[in-house]
């Protein structure tokens, strides 16, 4: 299987978890610019219940622009997932990694900004 992305499980409660993704994010000049609520919607969609799980999606918009310039398509894989997830009271973070997203697309301007942006979301990562 594919590693495509940084998973890491911590003892904080699942907002907690939430707000401190939220902000290291914002340190790395990430914006969340969307939010899924998987369990709120699953309920309304589906009637059941599930655990908790959002996904942030989040943008540098320095970096994105960057790489719309170069690839007009890479939207279709915008903005970066984050997951967070509680699943017997133990709470998850996934992120994507964007460099192994990228593979797929052969644009070498393409691969270096996504190194980039894979950076950035790593120390988000090793900050949680």
């Amino acid at each position: 299987m594919k590693d495509y992305g940084f998973v890491k499980v911590l003892t904080a409660d699942f907002e907690t978890v939430e707000k401190k993704v939220t902000e290291e994010l914002k340190k790395e000049g990430f914006g969340v610019l969307t939010k899924i609520d998987i369990k709120e919607k699953f309920k309304e969609k589906l009637g059941i219940e599930y655990h908790k799980y959002i996904i942030l999606g989040a943008c540098n918009p320095p970096e994105a622009l960057k790489a719309l310039e170069v690839e007009d398509n890479i939207g279709l894989m915008l903005p970066c997932n984050i997951v967070i997830y509680e699943k017997n009271n133990v709470v998850t973070v996934g992120i994507i990694k964007p460099a192994a997203a990228m593979e797929m697309i052969d644009n070498p301007e393409l691969s270096k900004i996504s190194q980039t942006i894979e950076e950035k979301l790593n120390s988000v990562f090793d900050k949680l």
